[in-house]
């Protein structure tokens, strides 16, 4: 991953803002702060790994609220909550819904400091399997209807016979196709294709529905 990671601060405090920048420029961090919620909607996430620190409590919309906003539209991007208002179902409302790290101020510089690592490490993680599943898709789209069909079946496990016959081609145009769809999946193996086919949620069923 090339870009740089930036971390996003999100709070209504300047004095907060700044002290936090100031932490995390001072370890090499990339920051960019924001006082509001509609300001990081308005900006989207950067394109490289990311890290958000949030405000519980902010105007207009809580940071818990926007989390549950982030999950609804799948916009995925790791959040660490800070709160000088903290309790146990707030806490444990932030971490269900997939938070790093929930830290109540005042909180040791060093905790926030891990909590970014792993949620720049979780967003990495995240971003290469986009990646990777983005590469299988256009690989995926080089595939003909017929070839998409004879993928559908193949990793079900279906003899070559059993999906001439049930598509009503020969075996031979079935073994022709089966061939192209490993050459254009770049699939070493059955079981290579068939884990393709499950990062791609495509399966013999929704391709009949399709």
């Amino acid at each position: 991953m090339s870009a740089q990671p930036t971390i996003i601060i999100v709070d209504d405090d300047p004095g907060i803002r700044e002290s936090l920048e100031g932490l995390l420029r001072s370890v090499g961090l990339q920051v960019k702060t924001l006082a509001s919620v509609p300001e990081f909607v308005k900006e989207g996430r950067p394109e490289g790994p990311a890290c958000l620190v949030l405000d519980v409590r902010l105007p207009g919309q809580s940071g818990l609220d926007f989390q549950r906003e982030l999950a609804a539209a799948n916009i995925q991007v790791p959040i660490i909550f800070i709160t000088g208002y903290g309790d146990i179902p707030m806490s444990v409302r932030a971490m269900k819904g997939g938070a790093v790290e929930f830290l109540t101020k005042p909180f040791r510089e060093q905790d926030l400091l891990d909590a970014i690592q792993l949620g720049l490490a979780r967003d990495r993680a995240w971003l290469e399997n986009e990646k990777a599943i983005a590469e299988l898709r256009a690989r995926f789209e080089t595939l003909t209807p017929r070839e998409r069909e004879v993928m559908a079946l193949v990793v079900t496990g279906r003899l070559n016979k059993q999906i001439a016959y049930d598509i009503r081609i020969s075996e031979i145009t079935v073994k022709v196709h089966r061939g192209q769809v490993m050459r254009k999946m770049k699939a070493a193996s059955l079981p290579d294709l068939a884990r393709m086919a499950d990062k791609l949620n495509f399966t013999a069923e929704k391709h009949q529905t399709c």
